[in-house]
């Protein structure tokens, strides 16, 4: 702790007190806090409504499951960061928002999808207590998952170049904001594009705004209905991207930063989180991993001890921001699908570039990795089961044949 020297008139010291924390002290992990929720909130609740929508959640119900997810990532981030001392970062899982898009509406509708978010919490926090399962899934080769993720990504991200075609006065000025500063600015690129492509959609006057019934956010639940097509081919690759794109990375994350987080405690409680949010529209929670760094990193103050205060100050932010789900999903009604598809696709270009550069690095495992992504990417759906599944199925089946081959 700081230490302040007490002197008398005559310059001797008398005593030596504690200090109490400086303003500026405490300015850096409170500004980062905010930092991490505003662009991991901004960067990705397109792509968040855009998975919603697509399972068939209506716009009402699109709202809740923004707001759900806010609040129990606040509330997470607040309780877990204070507990541990740890800089424990929640987020929602945008590549499992990206599956959602790639899975589309089931035969069931909306509920059954409910159900598997249910079911995806469920396995999440049997993972905590249960490290057996833990252990199947990382046992997954690490190509074969990434492949699996760059196939549901690959959509997505596509999406900006036909907006380019299809809405170009909307959707150029976007692209050309998240070009121009991703080299810069690379955090904040995405944010900005969706600014401006909410900004043309105004100043143009596209017919469909002007429709906000209701701005303040509500809570819609839904009973969640069990399907063998929504679990595997939802709930399945849903709980294994989360796991091999979010949890695993994230824990690596804080790992670099000299941390040890507590995987029992965050699997157990965010899983949970998960199965109790998912009648409101909460598909899945788990640790931060693409915004982990903010919070966990430098810019959150030079003593890691206290570094924990910016995850917090995210959580605190995460609440204040759920209260814009009706205001941020309204504006994304409004607009063209494709157009919030393309801001999507922006903001998860890096993250398929991450995926596609892991999926072939092993030579060895490339053929099954490439035979998983074009499967995935393909967007079949067989015996009412997603491309996500068949996918990595096929990546495993091949993955095997090779292995035994060579062996």
């Amino acid at each position: 702790m700081e230490q302040q020297r007490l002197r008398t008139e005559d310059g001797k010291r008398t005593s030596r007190i504690p200090a109490s924390p400086t303003a500026h002290g405490l300015a850096q992990p409170l500004t980062a806090g905010v930092v991490t929720a505003v662009v991991g909130f901004s960067g990705s609740f397109a792509v968040v409504v855009s998975g919603l929508r697509a399972v068939g959640a209506d716009q009402r119900q699109a709202v809740s499951g923004l707001l759900a997810l806010c609040t129990a990532m606040g509330l997470l981030a607040v309780g877990l960061s204070m507990r541990h001392r740890q800089p424990i970062s929640i987020a929602w899982s945008t590549p499992g928002a990206a599956l959602l898009v790639a899975t589309g509406r089931q035969p069931g509708g909306y509920p059954h999808a409910v159900g598997a978010f249910a079911v995806t919490g469920i396995l999440l926090a049997v993972t905590g207590m249960w490290g057996r399962l833990g252990r199947w899934v990382t046992g997954i080769p690490a190509p074969l998952a990434s492949a699996m993720l760059a196939g549901v990504l690959l959509p997505v991200c596509l999406a900006p170049v036909r907006a380019a075609v299809t809405v170009p006065s909307l959707a150029l000025p976007a692209i050309v904001t998240w070009a121009v500063l991703t080299p810069f600015a690379r955090r904040w690129a995405t944010p900005a594009a969706l600014v401006v492509a909410v900004g043309s959609l105004v100043v143009l006057r596209h017919p469909q705004l002007g429709s906000f019934a209701r701005l303040l956010p509500t809570v819609t639940a839904v009973r969640p209905t069990l399907s063998t097509g929504a679990l595997i081919g939802i709930a399945l690759p849903l709980y294994v991207v989360t796991m091999a794109a979010q949890n695993v990375p994230g824990i690596a994350v804080l790992g670099q930063f000299g941390y040890r987080p507590p995987t029992r405690s965050i699997l157990v409680s965010t899983g949970a989180a998960t199965t109790l949010c998912a009648p409101f529209g909460g598909y899945a929670l788990n640790l931060a991993a693409i915004s982990a760094a903010l919070a966990a990193g430098p810019d959150a103050g030079p003593d890691p001890k206290r570094r924990w205060i910016a995850a917090a100050t995210a959580g605190i932010t995460y609440l204040g921001l759920g209260l814009t789900a009706g205001v941020s999903t309204a504006l994304l009604t409004a607009a063209p699908p494709l157009l919030i598809d393309a801001v999507a696709g922006l903001a998860l270009l890096g993250t398929l570039g991450s995926a596609l550069a892991a999926a072939v690095a092993d030579a060895e495992a490339r053929e099954a990795a490439v035979t998983a992504f074009a499967v995935t990417a393909s967007g079949i759906n067989v015996l009412g089961i997603g491309s996500a599944f068949w996918g990595l199925v096929a990546g495993l089946g091949l993955h095997s044949l090779l292995r035994e081959r060579r062996a």
